[in-house]
């Protein structure tokens, strides 16, 4: 079988610089963005009961943790930069590998980095006013997709210069985003209507969970805990793998679980559910009005602005180390592994901001996300999965953690990723289209890569 990670050298101990409070927030950062504060309208409104729409958030955190759990086993035991790259490339072909990385910069990470940055700036807008009658560009200018661009370009620019002064502002960022979710949350218990959860409601509860609306805003929950994942990818500069990567990725995903329970409580002991129904992707605005009085509204949307800062900010941390990683297997890309000093990956980082930019001019990152989003479910699975694949071939591997719950746990989350990948391509075919689509130009790419290569023949 061959080995897609000895490519990638040990990295030494002056190369883990980054602890397991950074690997944590790295998590959280990646974890929460937009759908915790626009998705419960619509289930409320689907769904018909806010009991049911309570567990729905609480089964997707489970779900997350036993994804989170089996890639700690990975991660500690193969502590290399690159995420599913690097792992699918050493459990199963580097093909696959490669496949997943070509993945993830189409929209793995550019197309949500775009929808999160474009996402700042719609917010970021009706706070500062608006700009454009004074702007001499006219009126096609946008103020949100300047204020979009220029957010890829700040962050892009110091997650390259320096390592260590971006992690720090990662970690203060994304340390305010859970103090302000927290702090609110609490308030929240204390002034909502606790009877709202348990009324009766338009729909029984055991009739709602049993239901189809139930299992599709499943999916769409289970989206909003995307990024779980996100400490694997920086595996090579984290101290200690073997004991900080499992720590970040179960410390991680459990601290956002309770913030997501809590939070949603919140919103659904605000008000009436019927009026939470109609509130749409608005509900926490109609929430914190309701909770705290008009102003509110304004406070949640300065809370969303800064938790889009940390998210966007983790996602140019993360996705360049899955390009540089592929630079350092395929001499023809290795332009993606130059680093200079003690910044990041530069040319990886400049690709990724660069792809992400013309999504936000042209948000085509839209139809990435519908279309062909499934194909990181397929490869999270796959990864997941590899977990018995490893315990089966190579029972001598070093495990240094081992995935609690095994083998339940992965097989959980395995049957919950193909029953997702099962509903998007029966529910929408052609959704299997563009995934094929664009796996097909990701492997012309890896066979000409292989062509010109000849290490890359040789793996």
């Amino acid at each position: 079988m061959p080995d897609a990670s000895a490519a990638i050298p040990d990295a030494d101990d002056s190369s883990r610089r980054l602890g397991v409070l950074t690997g944590t927030l790295l998590v959280v950062a990646n974890m929460i963005g937009t759908g915790v504060f626009t998705t419960t309208g619509f289930l409320v409104h689907d769904i018909g009961s806010p009991a049911a729409v309570l567990l729905a958030w609480l089964a997707g955190g489970a779900a997350a943790l036993c994804g989170a759990l089996a890639y700690a086993e990975l991660g500690a035991a193969l502590p290399r930069n690159g995420g599913e790259y690097l792992l699918l490339s050493r459990i199963y072909h580097p093909a696959l590998g490669f496949l997943s990385g070509w993945a993830s910069l189409v929209v793995g990470f550019s197309a949500p980095l775009a929808a999160g940055a474009l996402a700042f700036g719609e917010y970021l807008h009706p706070l500062l006013g608006d700009l454009s009658a004074a702007s001499p560009t006219g009126a096609w200018f946008r103020p949100q997709t300047g204020y979009a661009l220029a957010l890829i370009a700040i962050l892009a620019t110091m997650h390259a210069w320096h390592i260590d002064g971006g992690a720090r502002f990662q970690n203060a960022m994304t340390l305010g985003k859970v103090l302000l979710i927290a702090g609110f949350s609490a308030a929240g218990m204390f002034v909502g209507n606790a009877t709202r959860l348990t009324a009766a409601s338009a729909t029984p509860f055991l009739t709602a969970v049993g239901s189809a609306p139930f299992a599709i805003g499943l999916i769409y929950v289970s989206f909003s805990y995307g990024g779980w994942n996100s400490a694997v990818y920086l595996a090579g500069e984290i101290r200690r793998p073997e004991r900080y990567l499992p720590l970040a990725l179960i410390a991680g995903t459990t601290l956002v679980t309770g913030l997501y329970v809590a939070l949603n409580y919140v919103f659904l002991v605000s008000a009436p559910a019927a009026e939470l129904a109609a509130s749409g992707e608005r509900v926490g605005h109609v929430a914190a009005v309701a909770l705290f009085g008009r102003q509110a509204g304004d406070a949640v949307s300065l809370l969303i602005v800064l938790g889009l800062v940390s998210s966007v900010s983790g996602l140019i941390m993360v996705g360049p180390r899955v390009y540089e990683a592929i630079g350092r297997d395929y001499p023809a890309l290795k332009i993606l592994a130059i680093r200079r000093g003690r910044g990041g990956p530069l040319v990886a980082i400049v690709l990724q901001a660069t792809v992400a930019a013309i999504m936000v001019v042209t948000s085509s990152f839209y139809a990435l996300l519908n279309y062909i989003g499934f194909t990181l479910s397929l490869f999270a699975m796959l990864t997941v999965l590899g977990v018995i694949v490893l315990r089966i071939r190579e029972p001598q591997l070093p495990r240094p953690y081992r995935t609690w719950g095994y083998p339940l746990t992965p097989l959980a989350f395995v049957a919950l990723e193909l029953w997702m990948i099962a509903h998007s391509l029966f529910g929408k075919p052609y959704v299997a289209l563009a995934g094929a689509l664009t796996l097909a130009s990701g492997w012309l790419v890896y066979a000409g890569l292989r062509w010109k290569s000849p290490r890359a023949r040789s793996r």
